[in-house]
Formats: structure tokens, C-alpha cells, sequence
């Protein structure tokens, strides 16, 4: 089996590669050349430089393949100008789709978010009926998925083989950059958290998440979305249960919304705006956090045959690949004894 990836020098995209390079599969691999490779050091791939803008990389890559993975995502919650967002994200997905159909490929996997989804505020979980629309999308990156997810939905139903799944937040090692979701676990661990908001994310373990994209490849169902989720946690129960991880203090201080918007709003403002760098705490992940981002992977259970494990796990490998690879100070013995 050949399979064609994008996004496998990043976090979720390294983990996919891997798990189909385990089952034996032949791997061709789309890599920027300013990519960083250290996720793939050891991996047996075809290494295809380009990527989603460029139309003839994908060509190549493709050819002879019969399975596309596309992962790729710009993923970040500020940026100077949204438009390379839009041109990744958007383009990059019916870039892929065509690709693929041009080349006859069997099927492609998706990679959106839950980010798509309609998110509430109440401590309710939402899945893949829950009603949404692009006006519910805070944000360049939730608004790029969504119109990204909903081209995927739409050629699709005009042909082509794509199942989309959506992971909910990922935790593990290998989050190179790290993602806006591990620069939580960043901040904890060098004793940045001294207060927390009332919020709420669905935790995942990255290797289940992965193992998910390989099943919707086996057993999903074209033009249909799958959420891939964990635990429901709130933000304290995440700080509680690193805390218990590494010894360090969990902040016991919550911060009113109105602080945490004001806040948002002058690091955005002078950080980003007068300063042109990417502010600490951005106004959209403040605004998003008043929603609690609640998740059900019923349907991927029952459709795909996924399964998750415990998070606390994948938090104590994120917290030590994090500290390993210099995200982070040494947090002491606390660790070895979790």
C-alpha cells in the first residue's frame, strides 16, 4: 500500500506516518524545504519537496498512490496577515482533493478540527450534528478550517472519495512547534500559569488520534465527518492533573473573563499590532475560551471502531518530550515517580 502524506514533519502528521509505516505501508512524504525533520529522523519515506501551493509537487507525490493522508494545517491563533492561513488551509485542501482525483487515488483522510464544530457555553458535549455556522468561527484559523471542512464536504458530494475526521486537542510527544494546545503545557511547566479561566477542552492522546486516521481510512464513510476525541476536562482539572505529574503548583486563582479579555486585548494590541510579534495571550483564544470546547467521538466508535485511552499518560509524555527537548526546565524527580 503506498500512501501519500502532507503534514508528516508536524505533530499529528509525524504520528500517522509512523503507525502506517508500522502496518507495512509504503511511504511518500511532502516536506517544505524549510521543514524541520526531526519528526521523521529514522523513518523510511520518499521525501517530496514542495507543497500545498504548489501544484506539481503534489503531482508527483501522488502518482502511483493509493492512499492520501493530508494533515497539513497552518495552525496558529494570530498571525500579522491571515491571508497564507486562507491560501494553506482553504486552497490547500482542494488543491489536495484534485490531486488526488487526478491521480486516481482511492481515498484521501482529511485532518480538520473540532474547531468546526458549534461550540456552546455550557459544559454540554457537542458532536457532528451539533448545528454551526461560519458566523460561530472565532478567529482566522477556526474560520479557515471551517471553509476548508466544508469544500471537503462539497467534492465529496460531487465525487470524489474523502473522509474527514476531526481531532479534538492533541497531547503527546513529537508536538514540534509546539501547537497552541501544548504551549499550555509549555507555560506550566515553566511556572507561567498563575491564574486560570473557567474553560474546557477535550484532551487526546496523539497516538490515538493517529490510530483514527487509519481507521477512517479502512471504514469511513465518504463526504462523513468523525469527531477523534478523549477526556472532557475543564482547564483546572488539566492543570490539577499536571500538577500531580511533575510536583509542580497548580494555580488555585481564577481569573474573571473580564480580566482575561482585557488582558488578551492589550497583548494583542501592543504585542502584535505596535510590536509585530505573536502575543502570549491572543483576544481570539481568550474569546474562545468562553466556550466549553466539549467533545462525543460516539459516532466515530461506532462507525470506525475508535477507541481512546487516558489522557494522564499522554500528558506525562508531552510534559517530558517538552522538558527533553528544551521547551522546558527539568521539573525534578516528581516525574519518574507519577
Amino acid at each position: 500500500m503506498k500512501t501519500f502524506i502532507t503534514g508528516a514533519t508536524g505533530f499529528v502528521g509525524s504520528h500517522v506516518a509512523r503507525q502506517l509505516a508500522d502496518g507495512g505501508a509504503d511511504l511518500r512524504l511532502l516536506v517544505r524545504s524549510t521543514s524541520r525533520r526531526d519528526n521523521i529522523e529514522g523513518l523510511r519515506a520518499d521525501l517530496v519537496t514542495g507543497d500545498l501551493t504548489d501544484a506539481e509537487s503534489l503531482r508527483r507525490g501522488m502518482e502511483g498512490c493509493d492512499f492520501v493522508f493530508h494533515v497539513a494545517a497552518d495552525y496558529r491563533l494570530w498571525m500579522k496577515d491571515p491571508s497564507g492561513m486562507y491560501a494553506s488551509n482553504v486552497a490547500g485542501t482542494e488543491a489536495v482533493i484534485r490531486a488526488a482525483q487526478q491521480a486516481g487515488v482511492r481515498r484521501v483522510i482529511y485532518t480538520s478540527s473540532v474547531a468546526t464544530m458549534g461550540f456552546g457555553y455550557s459544559a454540554v458535549a457537542v458532536d457532528e450534528d451539533t448545528p454551526v455556522t461560519e458566523a460561530d468561527m472565532i478567529g482566522h484559523y477556526k474560520r479557515s478550517k471551517y471553509l476548508a471542512e466544508q469544500k471537503a464536504v462539497q467534492m465529496a458530494r460531487a465525487g470524489a472519495n474523502v473522509v474527514i475526521v476531526n481531532p479534538s486537542a492533541p497531547i503527546g510527544e513529537q508536538d514540534i512547534k509546539p501547537t497552541p494546545t501544548g504551549r499550555i503545557l509549555v507555560d506550566f511547566l515553566k511556572k507561567k500559569f498563575p491564574a486560570y479561566v473557567e474553560t474546557g477542552l477535550n484532551l487526546v492522546d496523539v497516538k490515538d488520534v493517529a490510530k483514527g486516521h487509519l481507521l477512517a481510512m479502512e471504514n469511513g464513510r465518504s463526504g462523513e465527518r468523525y469527531i477523534l476525541g478523549g477526556e472532557d476536562m475543564t482547564l483546572k482539572q488539566i492543570l490539577d492533573t499536571l500538577g500531580e505529574i511533575t510536583g509542580l503548583p497548580s494555580p488555585s486563582i481564577k481569573l474573571p473573563y473580564a480580566v482575561a479579555y482585557l488582558s488578551g486585548a492589550c497583548d494583542t494590541f501592543f504585542t502584535g499590532v505596535l510590536m509585530g510579534r505573536e502575543p502570549r495571550v491572543t483576544l481570539d483564544s481568550v474569546r474562545m475560551g468562553r466556550k466549553m470546547m466539549w467533545v462525543s467521538s460516539a459516532k466515530a466508535e461506532r462507525e470506525l471502531g475508535y477507541q481512546h485511552g487516558p489522557v494522564r499518560d499522554a500528558l506525562r509524555r508531552a510534559a517530558e518530550w517538552f522538558v527533553a527537548h528544551g521547551h522546558a526546565p527539568a521539573y525534578g524527580e516528581a516525574c519518574a515517580t507519577a
